[in-house]
């Protein structure tokens, strides 16, 4: 079972600018149009979790639901799920080494984890195998930060690194245990 982020960033570490937004993200010039591997990558996953902010961002694009796969949405205060979607996302809480033991024992053995707040929960708990960053430049000055305060350190290995559309730089690095 492998726990995978696969996320965008600013080049001074932020997900989201000051007003919690992501339009930034959209200023990256992609004359191709393509998804620089995010298809690719999610055939490589059975499931996402993700935290309640990340999902009521989803919603709030007002577009069909993005994920063919199930969604495992983190969140100790929603208490129910649009009905167009409930046969997709599936609300859980609790402690996360028994919420993935949970997931693996109903058979999603790679999880796509998604959101500020859920990434750096799982990485607290040192829960996190594998970290896909790709690095937008540009500088946002605050906002969300990916990262947050650890207890220990936490060793990395980078094995790959992919200049995507002459400005972007996908980096790939698999936790060292």
């Amino acid at each position: 079972m492998s726990n995978i982020v696969y996320i965008a960033t600013s080049l001074d570490g932020y997900i989201a600018d000051k007003k919690n937004q992501i339009d930034w993200l959209h200023d990256v010039p992609n004359p191709e149009q393509s998804d620089f591997g995010f298809a690719d990558f999610m055939d490589r996953v059975d499931a996402l979790v993700m935290g309640r902010n990340t999902f009521e961002m989803v919603l709030s694009f007002g577009i069909d639901w993005p994920y063919n796969k199930p969604v495992f949405v983190l969140s100790n205060t929603l208490k129910t799920i649009p009905e167009n979607l409930q046969q997709k996302v599936f609300l859980v809480s609790g402690e996360l080494n028994k919420i993935i033991s949970d997931l693996a024992q109903q058979g999603y053995k790679d999880l796509y984890i998604d959101g500020g707040k859920t990434v750096q929960s799982f990485l607290d708990q040192d829960l996190i195998d594998e970290l896909i960053v790709t690095t937008i430049p540009v500088l946002l000055g605050g906002g969300i930060s990916l990262f947050g305060n650890l207890e220990k350190p936490l060793q990395f290995k980078h094995i790959q690194a992919q200049r995507l559309a002459d400005h972007m730089v996908k980096n790939r690095y698999l936790r060292l245990r």
